[in-house]
């Protein structure tokens, strides 16, 4: 047994071994259904309706069982998760039958399955793939790809495609597929070869065979390649049509296909990539060499044929399909179901891409395809064959239609082919390919060749260049199957013999030994395996699967009967190899690799999942392994990789604890020491030999104890930890001495310098010693710095380097001081070790470094490990950026601070790391602080590594930190302020990064739902507002529950009339009724109001319809509440007079709708109600949805369902709606939709639409909406023109025919929007002439352009004669010419519109019309409007104003002359059209001047109407401006919800009766929602484009009643919702997440009218305009400052305000919140807690929660400040206090460890306890880094504090000085001299002599030797001599005694 035992001593042992089921098949027999589906699926018609059904149905359930078990397979991968889950688990894909089954699962997580896929026809192929979408370019970037992870599920017909976020595609397969392979770009598809093919004549050029698919989407495009020249060597591309060409292998990255020649039976590697545009025009102009007619045939009929596939028609005979000489016969081939596609490229955007997924079509398709047929495939008379060939002659393919070929996408480079064997090898495809990297990162990519037992591996590499591979040669390994263990760089091979052996590359790692695998065929006789079953010749279901991944066409590949007499001539040299390894036999095949898992196929059919071992668990064996690898030559690398791996997982394996001892003696025995020998690493040895496999191989000398047992106890690490542990000290224990006896039996231990790494020991010796600077640098890794130095100090004293070894002891002087051994090196021997230029006399010391930088001492450069050693690279250029001030030290790579160690070899991987880990400093930032918080940022450094960086080390950057916390850049990323602390606007940061989905705190802010009340109460449409935010801005009274009621419309009315005596009941019944139509008409108007005050403020749920509220025209009459009906028929009521509120009403639901909600055209269709016919409701939430932009998303199809319908009002809101989502994009779709409406747009001769008048209205106006500011001349001429329309015989433009010009002009204004007199092009036009015309009357001018004709014949009703109709024209002509002019202060036009001064003129023109042209004349001279009364009597001309002295009086002296009532009807239109345009102006900026104007106005309007002068002006003249008006005053105060407009408002809805109709109750309802415009959050802009939308929205001119759009289209009301943006700013409490009030700073731009002027505003509040803005700040005590610099760009602003407005802010310390404390009393540091007060130092724990809300503080104030009855604690309770309360109060909690440490360590020195200098160093450096130079500057102009409070740092200092002064003193100076003149110190004090010597930076002896210093007999020669060491004049004063030889004479 002997034997056995070594033999598995050398052996891997594999990790844990389950047996392994594909979850797919557990889940596939409990799935619903897939029997049945099967059972559909391979029954024949014939048996289904055969006589004897039962026999056919048994039939065909046996035929599944046996179909189940062939078509099942499944593959695996690694599991793909979020970015920052570190999980390690498998995916699974499994197919059977129609199922496809994805699941995922590891061996700690349960699997589940994921998504689970049934198709119609058996699935014959299943794969991931990712497909990548490129995005839109932005501007100056390039276009980023995002990659859409995807399962391709491939039917015989097509490929579904189902991507992880829920989009499913089905792409026609225009041929019979043979394979399809995934790629980095997407499918490849291998289309499978007909036979028929073959004999076909050479002049044909073959078909493509290789197809490749960017994306679902997309067109099946052919493959080209391009080859290796032949003999001519000119590389061309062609189309891959070569049937011999088979791929075997397809890989993402690197981007290779792997090919095998059936004809030459050679394998090849191809590049894939994207084609070139040259490439792709070479392929297209000249397919083949020989320029024949046929090729081009052949493309065309190709792409005639893929084309008319991807429509959906089905090819009866393919060019790719078997020919039958009956082309009826062969109709089954591709299914009539091939899944049409709505989809070319060519289709604009706006078709979106609706796939209809029904499995069949009619029978309209055949029609095209038997044309197609024939066009192509007649015989051809040419060729005179009679077969169906595509090669018909040229004249006849000519006759295709879409001959426009099919574009190429991707291109195969040739790489590389295996060179030719002698005897070609039949049979020889690899059936299984894979790439593997080694242990030192060398790529190979392996091909096993069954048939020949063979594994064949070749080396490649990037270029340098990184643009191609290079391959090497190729390596045979004898093996039977292979696979790649990944996460170890290794694979596994399973050789001839059974043995299951692990490679690395191509170099043998050892055989893996796999515990408990049954051997249930082998009795105790009987050891061999009995011959009766060879290896190959049990087939089990999943081996087809496994061997050949997703074979389709089995004809391809070999039939299995060659592979048994293969596997049977073997049978021999396998016997003789079968020695003992009886497990071996029973391995068949291996497959699934994932990571480090793999499935054994055992020969039973069992399935087994082994894990292969990691290289290592522990962090520091595996840093130490990374510098071993980097330093050394590649081979030499490799063999210590695999010897450590050996000895790492050799069978019965260490455990975890002892894995560094067993590193240790590896590498020394590697090293050539005799470990047994030399005392520590024997120990390490005993300690770690707990397996019994291990100690075996020692000899054990007897079994009765002995005294080496006692002395190895003594030894040992534990009694040394014991010894120096604290309760040791407590008990005074006295330390046991060790004698050492046998250390002379080794005198001289000499090292074997034959061994591995005998001459790399300096090398090596030196990377170990940067590894351990660098875990100097880590909290975490101390404790491997303490095994570290054991090792590196004996390696030190071998190598004879004192002043290492005296640096390792300064730093751990109790661990290395036990180290006596010495391994001598010979001279002769020492001279074979290869010394590294790299390796310095003087230990770098990365703490020693820090310390001179900070001293501003001259340093060398700091060595490093590329890679390897990151934070010290960090470290140090952090320290010479932040400290030395030097902003270069990022940017430049080998630096003068640091110094790369350069290996041999690797070059190009090390520069692939620096070139991923250099620092890129922001430009941007100002302060050398920010420049290094954002360098850090972009390495990814974050709080948690700064915790793990010593507090001496990490003060400099928490310095720098603490700097940029208080004003830190508005455009950091989050993770530069996460960095900082400053939660608030690193939580802003990512919301900003997040997708613009739903609100990301919405939810906290909208109710969870209906309470109680609210789920009682009917829906009234106003449920979603957010109740917290309204009532943060309106706290003080309920007016928003007031605006609610009055907005509500789903309640009936109350209806109070009384009844008189003399009134019977029917008259009393009327006289209700009549009432309620009063009321009603109120009713019907309140929806545009409702929808202004819930604009945008609900997101929908996907799955649930859009709730529309009902209006109630239904009245309750008092005192009974019966119900008053509108329907009893006892009243006349007009008839659909509900038709437009019920528009209305859908359109204000649609607006609640936020425009950032995640909603698709599925839903917008999907709100529509079933089975009824369409409803006005639905029209309006149409149009909601295209204002607020998510109609763009309907698809195609569903806008032409609908405009089909001819439903008119749904015409109207689809086609405004449409209009207003594509504004001003010229969108050419959209503008056909509109045209088709527009007799004007179409041309002459077309056929006459019945087209609706308000349809037509609604067109005019949705193309000026998609038109708009473009100018577009063609549009602008036919505006114009519509403009003055005469109306038409046979009744067209009759009726309504104001709207109709109206709505032109609107439209005329809208494209020439703002463009005046810059009418480029136009001006043969002369618009501003004709539109004057219009205005004013005169002779019609002949119609310009082509629609001439069409006004020839006059209408028949109305007699207009040659003259403009100025009653009808003026409206719209006026507001064109404002729009025209807008903001452009054009006098001459001004002076146009100017009111006429005398009666006679002003007699000619009627009252409104004045109102229009003051509006007009006010928005072109924009800039002269003043928010004063003066400006507008300005407008009012003299005439008017001597005769209207006051509104509201009757009397006064008028001249006889005079008409009052035109005078006082002009007067009244001026004063409001002078408003409206006030009001534009000022529109959402709340301007006091102009609030204060309007609201006199408005007063004065509502006196005058109940005045008895009214009568004179006309009551509806007055109530018309006092609409207006009070419009006006809501638009300057939209948003605010001031409450004396409110007032007005609520006085307006009760009037009802009288005057006040339908329009009047609108338009103060409008008012109303104006004033509370999406519930506070909306203000109005006064862009150009937002002042036409308002001009459309508020026209001057109500409607009469609820159907009347004679002067104006009531659906135009809603476009003020263009004119509408977010400004409200809401400050969030990061901590809490919820609303809170803060103090804004606004400081707004200097302009023409005011200087740069600045005002606080109390936050949640509108904001201005922000184009105003020059900045805005958080600020007052109580928040942490945060600036948004406008100047800079408005976009972040702009993201922040468009998602709700939340800007998170932070509590400072102590602070309470306005709501709690809006004064500022309460808060902590106002109270009695101050510095002076000697009660704060016991500060009450609940006092400190007030001042933060963090667990950890609480606790430490909990735990650590209470009182407590104990004596002796009181100062360290009130220093414990001080600090956290500094720490607490001045905002740097993160302090508080670094003080504790400090007052720890000082403490531990007192006690003199400190057994290593590590906390030492750190003081040393915190206190250094507060001397330094650059912070005295830094201080000298700054106020804030210091991080770490000085008098702290005195006090510490302080108490340091005296400890080590009296140790001094007492018997330190002895122990001091001894060590400065080289003599052997005493053992006991020797930890004191390390702290003393590294906190007063005493030379080493080295040094001090250097100098000269010998004989030295004065102070000041010593002085001089010293001052080249540059010691502080401290340490001079304490060595200068010693060192002068009289210790006892100290300076004291």
């Amino acid at each position: 047994m002997s034997n056995v035992y070594e033999e598995r001593v050398t052996m891997i042992a594999a990790g844990e071994m389950q047996e392994f089921v594909p979850f797919g098949r557990d889940h596939c027999r409990r799935h619903p259904n897939a029997t049945n589906l099967q059972l559909r699926q391979l029954q024949p018609a014939s048996e289904l309706w055969s006589s004897d059904g039962d026999a056919g149905l048994v039939g065909s359930l046996r035929e599944v069982t046996i179909h189940e078990k062939q078509k099942e397979s499944w593959h695996l991968r690694k599991g793909t998760c979020d970015i920052g889950e570190e999980l390690d688990y498998d995916e699974e894909l499994y197919v059977a039958g129609n199922m496809v089954i994805w699941s995922r699962g590891s061996k700690n997580h349960a699997s589940s399955v994921y998504k689970a896929f049934t198709v119609d026809s058996p699935v014959l192929q299943a794969l991931w793939c990712d497909f990548s979408i490129p995005q839109d370019k932005t501007e100056g970037t390039e276009a980023q790809e995002r990659t859409e992870k995807c399962v391709c599920i491939v039917q015989k017909s097509c490929v579904n495609v189902h991507t992880v976020d829920g989009k499913d595609y089905i792409a026609p397969l225009p041929f019979q597929v043979a394979d399809v392979w995934a790629t980095k770009y997407g499918l490849i598809f291998e289309r499978s070869n007909p036979v028929q093919e073959a004999p076909l004549s050479p002049l044909r050029e073959p078909l493509p065979t290789m197809f490749s698919m960017l994306h679902p989407l997309d067109e099946i495009a052919p493959l080209v390649c391009k080859p290796t020249g032949g003999v001519t060597n000119i590389t061309r591309v062609q189309y891959v049509a070569d049937y011999t060409l088979k791929i075997i292998f397809s890989s993402s990255a690197p981007s290779i296909i792997v090919t095998y020649d059936t004809a030459q039976c050679l394998h090849a590697v191809w590049a894939l990539r994207k084609i070139k545009t040259e490439e792709q025009n070479t392929v297209l102009r000249c397919p083949s060499t020989a320029g024949t007619p046929q090729q081009i045939v052949t493309s065309s009929s190709l792409t005639a044929h893929l084309r008319s596939v991807s429509k959906g028609e089905s090819p009866i005979a393919s060019p790719f399909q078997n020919f039958s000489s009956f082309p009826g016969q062969n109709r089954s081939t591709v299914s009539p179901g091939a899944h049409s596609r709505s989809h070319s490229p060519s289709i604009s955007n706006m078709a979106a891409l609706s796939r209809s997924h029904s499995p069949s079509l009619g029978a309209s398709s055949f029609s095209g395809v038997q044309r197609f047929n024939l066009s192509t495939y007649t015989p051809s008379p040419k060729q005179g064959r009679n077969s169906h060939s595509p090669n018909s002659t040229l004249s006849d393919s000519l006759l295709v239609p879409e001959t426009e070929p099919v574009i190429p996408e991707l291109c195969l480079d040739h790489l590389w082919t295996e060179s030719a064997h002698n005897v070609r090898e039949k049979n020889s495809q690899a059936s299984k390919v894979f790439t593997t990297i080694d242990l030192c990162g060398q790529k190979f990519l392996c091909y096993l060749v069954e048939s020949r037992h063979q594994l064949r591996c070749v080396k490649f590499e990037e270029s340098n260049d990184l643009t191609q591979l290079i391959f090497g040669t190729v390596t045979v390994i004898q093996a039977r199957d292979a696979a790649p263990v990944e996460s170890v760089n290794t694979m596994m091979v399973l050789e001839s013999n059974g043995n299951l052996v692990l490679y690395t590359g191509i170099i043998r790692v050892g055989k893996v030994f796999i515990a408990g695998v049954p051997t249930p065929s082998l009795s105790a006789s009987n050891t061999l395996p009995r011959p009766s079953t060879p290896l190959g010749s049990i087939s089990t279901p999943a081996r087809p699967s496994s061997r050949h991944p997703g074979a389709l066409d089995e004809a391809v590949w070999p039939s299995p009967v060659p592979e048994l007499n293969d596997s049977t001539k073997i049978q021999d040299s396998y016997m003789d190899d079968c020695t003992f390894h009886q497990i071996g036999t029973y391995i068949h095949s291996l497959r699934d690799p994932v990571q480090n898992r793999v499935t054994l196929e055992m020969n039973n059919g069992n399935l087994l999942r082994i894990t292969t071992p990691e290289i290592t668990n522990s962090q520091l064996v595996k840093k130490c392994l990374q510098a071993i690898k980097y330093i050394l030559p590649k081979e030499v690398a490799v063999q210590v990789l695999i010897k450590w791996y050996n000895a790492y997982n050799a069978p019965g394996g260490p455990n975890y604890h002892s894995e560094w001892n067993m590193f240790v003696i590896c590498l020394m025995n590697m090293m050539g020491y005799n470990t047994d020998r030399l005392t520590w690493t024997r120990n390490l040895d005993l300690e770690g030999s707990l397996s019994p496999v291990i100690a075996a191989k020692k000899a054990r000398p007897s079994d009765v104890g002995s005294e080496e047992d006692w002395e190895y106890l003594l030894s040992c690490d534990y009694h040394h930890n014991f010894e120096s542990h604290l309760l040791a000290g407590v008990l005074h224990l006295d330390p046991l001495e060790v004698l050492h006896p046998k250390e002379e039996t080794f005198p001289n231990l000499g090292l074997d310098s034959t061994t591995l790494l005998y001459n790399h020991i300096p090398a090596i010796f030196f990377v170990l010693h940067l590894i351990y600077e660098e875990l100097k640098l880590d909290n975490l890794m101390r404790e491997g710095a303490r095994s570290l130095v054991i090792l590196l100090y004996q390696l030190a004293r071998d190598l004879k380097l004192d002043m290492y070894m005296d640096s390792y002891w300064r730093d751990y002087p109790l661990l290395v001081k036990a180290l006596k051994q010495t391994c001598k090196i010979d001279q002769a021997q020492a001279r074979l070790m290869h010394q590294p230029p790299f390796l310095t006399v003087e230990p770098p010391s990365i703490y020693q470094w820090l310390s001179s930088c900070l001293n501003g001492d001259i340093m060398s450069p700091f060595p490093y490990l590329p890679g390897i050693c990151e934070r010290t690279k960090l470290i140090v250029q952090s320290f010479a950026l932040y400290v030395l001030g030097d902003e270069k030290a990022l940017s430049q790579e080998s630096s003068q601070y640091l110094f790369r160690i350069a290996a041999g070899q690797r070059k190009q991987q090390a520069e692939e790391d620096n070139k991923r880990l250099s620092l890129h400093p922001c430009t941007s930032s100002s302060s050398l602080a920010a420049k290094l918080v954002v360098s850090l940022t972009n390495l990814g450094f974050t709080l948690k590594d700064l915790e793990t960086v010593p507090f001496g080390v990490a003060l400099p950057i928490r310095d720098a930190i603490y700097h940029c916390r208080e004003q830190p850049s508005s455009d950091w990323s989050e993770a530069a302020c996460s960095l900082i602390g400053r939660q608030d606007l690193s939580k802003q940061a990512h919301e900003g990064n997040l997708h613009k989905t739903k609100s990301a705190i919405g939810h906290v802010l909208l109710p969870d739902g209906a309470s109680g009340t609210e789920a009682e109460e009917e829906e009234d449409g106003m449920n979603d507002m957010s109740q917290d935010l309204m009532s943060l801005i309106w706290n003080e009274d309920l007016r928003v529950q007031e605006v609610r009621r009055l907005l509500q419309s789903t309640h009936p009315v109350r209806v109070n009339v009384i009844q008189m005596p003399e009134m019977s009941d029917h008259e009393y019944i009327e006289e209700k009724e009549n009432r309620l139509l009063q009321l009603c008409q109120r009713t019907m108007a309140l929806p545009p109001g409702r929808g202004m005050f819930t604009l945008f403020s609900y997101h929908p749920v996907p799955t649930e319809p859009l709730p529309i509220p009902k209006l109630n025209l239904t009245g309750r009459a008092p005192p009974r509440n019966t119900t008053v009906d509108l329907n009893s028929g006892n009243i006349d009521v007009p008839p659909n007079m509900a038709s437009w509120a019920s528009f209305h009403n859908g359109v204000a639901a649609g607006l609640k709708v936020a425009p950032a909600s995640q909603i698709d055209s599925a839903w917008i269709v999907y709100n529509r109600q079933k089975n009824t016919e369409l409803t006005n409701e639905y029209a309006g939430l149409l149009m909601a949805l295209g204002l607020n932009g998510h109609l763009s998303k309907l698809t195609t199809m569903s806008i032409h369902d609908y405009l089909s319908k001819g439903h008119e009002m749904t015409s109207i809101g689809l086609l405004l709606g449409i209009s207003a989502a594509k504004l001003g994009t010229m969108d050419i779709s959209v503008t056909r939709l509109l045209s088709i409406h527009i007799p004007a747009l179409l041309p002459p001769t077309s056929t006459e639409l019945d087209v609706p008048h308000n349809l037509q209205v609604a067109a005019v106006m949705g193309i000026g909406l998609v038109y708009q500011g473009t100018a577009h001349r063609h549009i602008a001429e036919v505006l114009l023109t519509e403009i003055g329309r005469p109306p038409g015989p046979e009744m067209e433009n009759c009726t309504d025919r104001e709207s109709y010009s109206l709505a032109s002009g609107l439209a005329l204004g809208m494209v020439c929007l703002g463009h005046g007199s810059n009418l480029i092009g136009m001006s043969d036009l002369n618009v501003p002439d004709q539109l004057y015309q219009y205005m004013v009357g005169g002779h019609r001018r002949t119609q310009p352009g082509i629609h001439r004709e069409k006004h020839k014949s006059p209408s028949y009703q109305i007699k207009e004669g040659d003259t403009v109709n100025v009653d009808v024209t003026c409206p719209g002509a006026t507001l064109a010419l404002a729009l025209l002019y807008l903001k452009t202060n054009n006098r001459s036009i001004a002076d146009w519109l100017r009111a006429p001064d005398t009666q006679y003129l002003l007699d000619f023109v009627k009252p409104e019309f004045l109102l229009m042209r003051t509006l007009a004349r006010g928005l072109i001279m924009w800039d002269e409007i003043k928010p004063n009364p003066t400006w507008i009597n300005s407008n009012i001309p003299p005439i008017v104003r001597q005769n209207n002295a006051s509104l509201n009086s009757m009397d006064g002296q008028v001249a006889d002359d005079v008409d009052l009532q035109t005078m006082r009807q002009a007067h009244i239109n001026i004063i409001a059209g002078a408003c409206m345009a006030m009001g534009l102006r000022f529109a959402g900026s709340s301007n006091a001047a102009a609030f204060n104007c309007l609201y006199k106005y408005v007063k004065m309007f509502l006196e005058s109407v109940s005045s008895p002068a009214a009568a004179l002006a006309g009551h509806h003249n007055l109530e018309t401006c006092l609409s207006v008006v009070l419009l006006s005053l809501a638009l300057v105060m939209a948003g605010t919800g001031n409450l004396k407009v409110l007032q007005i408002c609520r006085f307006m809805h009760k009037r009802t009766g009288g005057e006040m109709n339908y329009g009047f109750h609108m338009a103060s309802h409008m008012a109303l929602g104006l004033l509370f415009l999406g519930g506070g959050r909306y203000s109005l802009c006064t862009s150009n484009s937002a002042i036409a939308a308002l001009l459309c929205a508020l026209y001057p001119r109500f409607p009469a009643h609820s159907t009347d759009n004679r002067y104006h289209l009531q659906a135009l009301r809603h476009l003020y919702v263009l004119a509408a943006e977010p400004r409200l700013l809401v400050p969030v409490d990061v901590d809490t997440n919820t609303p809170c009030y803060a103090l804004i700073k606004v400081t707004y731009k200097a302009s023409q009218w005011c200087e740069e002027t600045t005002v606080n505003l109390m936050a949640p509040s509108l904001l201005p305009e922000l184009h105003l803005l020059k900045e805005i700040k958080v600020k007052g005590p109580k928040y942490w400052e945060i600036m948004m610099d406008l100047s800079k760009g408005l976009a972040s602003l702009q993201s922040i305000l468009s998602k709700d407005g939340f800007l998170y802010v932070k509590l400072r310390a102590g602070h309470l919140s306005y709501t709690e404390d809006p004064k500022g009393f309460r808060s902590l540091l106002a109270q009695t807690f101050t510095h002076r007060n000697p009660e704060f130092l016991s500060i009450k724990p609940e006092a400190v929660s007030a001042f933060t809300s963090d667990p950890a503080l609480l606790s430490f104030a909990e735990y650590f400040c209470k009182q407590s009855k104990k004596e002796g604690k009181q100062d360290m309770l009130d220093l414990l206090s001080s600090i956290l309360y500094e720490c607490v109060t001045q905002e740097k909690p993160e302090m508080l460890p670094t003080y504790i440490a400090i007052d720890q360590a000082v403490r531990r020195l007192e006690r003199t306890e400190l057994t290593e200098t590590f906390e030492l160093w750190q003081i040393k450096l915190v206190q250094q880094f507060y001397n330094s130079v650059c912070l005295q500057d830094k201080f000298k102009n700054s106020t804030s504090a210091l991080l770490i409070n000085s008098e702290f740092l005195l006090a510490m200092k302080s108490m340091l000085d005296k400890t080590l002064d009296q140790w001094l003193h007492a018997s330190g100076d002895v122990l001091l001299h001894s060590y400065l003149s080289g003599q052997p110190v005493e053992e006991s004090k020797i930890s004191m002599l390390a702290c003393f010597l590294v906190y007063h930076s005493v030379p080493t002896l080295q040094q001090i030797a250097a100098t000269g210093i010998e004989g030295t007999a004065s102070f000041s020669e010593l002085l001089l001599k010293f001052s080249q060491l540059h010691l502080p004049v401290q340490t001079l004063l304490r060595l200068a005694p010693v060192m002068l030889g009289r210790p006892q004479a100290m300076l004291v």
